[in-house]
């Protein structure tokens, strides 16, 4: 076997984490790791030396590698590097990939999905969830099952237009080589950043089936119109010591406290250190890398909050170089105190630093349905008081708004986005209790005819505020999960959706259906700018437990001149005076018909018991 040892003089700007050069020719092998180890790259069972030059150790074996396993070894530590693209069953060894035979055939034509940010409608799910209890699904539980005509055209018909899928990348809860068990995670522990996780694949011992089945399911969501959000967790690694991070190059990519433990921002016994050059480095090319292998259309940043400002601007920046349209938003929050000061930090309240980066809004989630830190305290939904100007804080997207008075929003001291995509209003989502679970823990002894009210009402909050909606994946069919408040590592029986709720609450996935229709045929719902809202969306007086909103003076913006949205979260019917005018009702008591459910051209308008009314003229 013939070996070349090389020395390179890179740095931080000219180094890239291409660990592994393929080419039939050769095959060249770069690690970061410290400059006093000793680095050795094992391939299959040959171990070759490799050279030291500015910190980044390199060696070049000469001939065709392909399919060849290898792994590098630091010092006695062994692991596949940290920017794998190719591994074996559990992402123990790196595999020699030539990564165009992973593509599906017509991949070279498939493209980013582009839409402005404002027309995103986001489903959240997760790979197991969605399909793993589908009675007609070929490939329950796996990357596939989302190419399946069921799968498509259910997404189609609800009219979401952007998947946001849990972690996919190789995560380490989760035993590849006993898939036949039952074992689940949301995986929220990550192994190999860039590599798609085996246990999603029809087989994890084929390092290019997984690969190839993740383009597979791209490839057809865009075919379908939707674009692909891919969860990344970049702020902590599964752990300390297995962590590759750690076993390339020691403590270099986590933080640590004044005192010299290690900071636990993520609530994951770890932090990782994004305001070093070579994680912030190492963050930018792996968003690059999932944007351009995998033709992904978004992230969601968890724990957003644990990365510094700066490497969140640079990702924003050299992301709008290759494709403008990409969405990224994150939780605006950390789990635990990081060893950065906060005004440094991705948090919530630092957003209007982070131009063209979304956050989650908690005001408008808490708002509808009640706090994070109490499941049993209600909000606007179970009747509690004063949680209105809140609601309105969050339907006109988080912004600077005349009407809103911030001494009584939750949580925010101040407006903290510049413009309303910004924020991602939502009610629930995969992390906390579902919407229905909530609902039931919030208002004792709800019987299922209010709780399907309440849960409609909220939705329309939500798609009818100038943020970017977001919705939990079953939500559309009164999803529950037993009450399970954290089920990160539930079984499938609190986790999957019931498929045969299609059947028990038509109406439910019926509203959802037309709520999102009614959305996206209204720019007046999604104006995409905080100058629009502030010049359009007035807010009307309304007695409590009750929201009403108009979007007024709409010409050359939408079909509809005017349009009222009334939200009545009291157990009593309420009566609002509105603006004079011939108005067409297009929701009411449950029901949506654009076509019109009745006319009305009183001042006075009364909106049943836990719903909502939509008004036009």
């Amino acid at each position: 076997m013939a070996v070349l040892l090389t020395a390179c003089n890179p740095t931080q700007d000219t180094f890239h984490f291409d660990e592994v050069t393929y080419s039939p020719r050769e095959t060249v092998f770069k690690l970061f790791a410290p400059p006093d180890a000793t680095c050795v790259v094992v391939v299959d069972k040959d171990s070759i030396p490799m050279s030291l030059q500015d910190s980044i150790w390199t060696a070049t074996l000469k001939g065709d590698q392909k399919g060849k396993t290898y792994q590098f070894v630091v010092n006695g530590q062994v692991s596949p590097g940290v920017f794998a693209k190719a591994v074996t069953v559990n992402g123990e060894k790196g595999v020699i990939m030539e990564m165009s035979d992973t593509d599906p055939e017509g991949w070279k034509d498939d493209r980013h999905v582009v839409r402005p940010f404002q027309d995103n409608i986001i489903y959240e799910m997760h790979h197991r969830d969605f399909s793993v209890a589908r009675p007609d699904a070929k490939y329950p539980g796996k990357f596939l099952a989302l190419t399946e005509p069921w799968a498509i055209q259910h997404l189609k018909e609800l009219g979401v237009n952007a998947i946001h899928i849990l972690p996919s990348y190789d995560y380490g809860s989760v035993d590849e080589t006993r898939l036949d068990e039952p074992q689940y995670n949301w995986g929220y522990d990550p192994v190999n950043y860039n590599v798609p996780e085996g246990g999603y694949s029809t087989d994890p011992y084929d390092p290019a089936c997984r690969i190839r089945e993740f383009k597979q399911m791209v490839q057809a969501l865009h075919k379908a119109g939707i674009s692909v959000i891919l969860d990344v967790v970049y702020n902590h690694t599964y752990d300390i010591e297995h962590s590759n991070f750690q076993k390339t190059y020691p403590d270099y990519f986590y933080r640590k406290t004044k005192d010299g433990a290690y900071s636990n921002g993520s609530g994951c016994g770890n932090e990782t250190a994004s305001d070093k050059p070579m994680m912030r480095k190492f963050m930018m090319e792996s968003v690059r890398y999932w944007m351009e292998e995998y033709h992904i259309d978004g992230f969601r940043f968890d724990l957003m909050g644990v990365h510094d400002i700066e490497t969140m601007n640079e990702i924003r920046q050299m992301v709008d170089e290759i494709d403008p349209a990409i969405f990224i938003y994150g939780e605006g929050w950390s789990a635990g105190a990081c060893a950065l000061p906060n005004e440094q930090l991705g948090m919530k309240a630092n957003i209007q630093q982070m131009p063209r980066i979304a956050a989650f809004s908690d005001e408008i989630r808490d708002a509808l349905r009640g706090p994070f830190s109490d499941d049993t305290k209600g909000g606007f939904l179970a009747g509690v008081p004063d949680c209105e100007e809140s609601l309105k804080f969050g339907i006109a997207g988080a912004i600077q708004h005349p009407q809103v008075d911030m001494t009584k929003v939750n949580y925010s001291e101040k407006p903290w986005t510049h413009e309303p995509t910004q924020m991602i209003s939502y009610v629930s989502c995969h992390d906390d209790m579902c919407l229905v679970d909530r609902l039931k823990a919030s208002i004792p002894d709800i019987k299922a005819d209010e709780l399907i009210r309440l849960d409609l009402l909220a939705q329309t909050a939500v798609f009818t505020s100038q943020g970017v909606p977001f919705m939990l994946s079953g939500e559309e069919l009164l999803r529950d999960k037993k009450g399970v408040h954290n089920s990160f590592e539930s079984p499938d029986s609190i986790n999957r959706l019931e498929w045969l709720n299609l059947q028990r609450y038509p109406q439910v996935f019926e509203y959802y259906k037309s709520l999102i229709a009614l959305r996206k045929h209204h720019p007046a719902f999604r104006l995409g700018s905080a100058d629009l809202v502030r010049k359009h969306l007035e807010f009307l007086k309304a007695p409590r437990q009750v929201v009403a909103f108009h979007l007024k003076d709409l010409q050359g913006i939408d079909d509809w001149q005017q349009v009222i949205v009334i939200l009545n979260a009291s157990r009593q019917p309420q009566s609002i005076t509105v603006p004079q005018g011939n108005y067409t009702i297009v929701c009411k008591e449950g029901r949506i018909d654009e076509q019109g459910l009745g006319t009305l051209k009183d001042k006075t308008v009364t909106v049943a018991p836990q719903s909502a009314l939509i008004l036009y003229n």
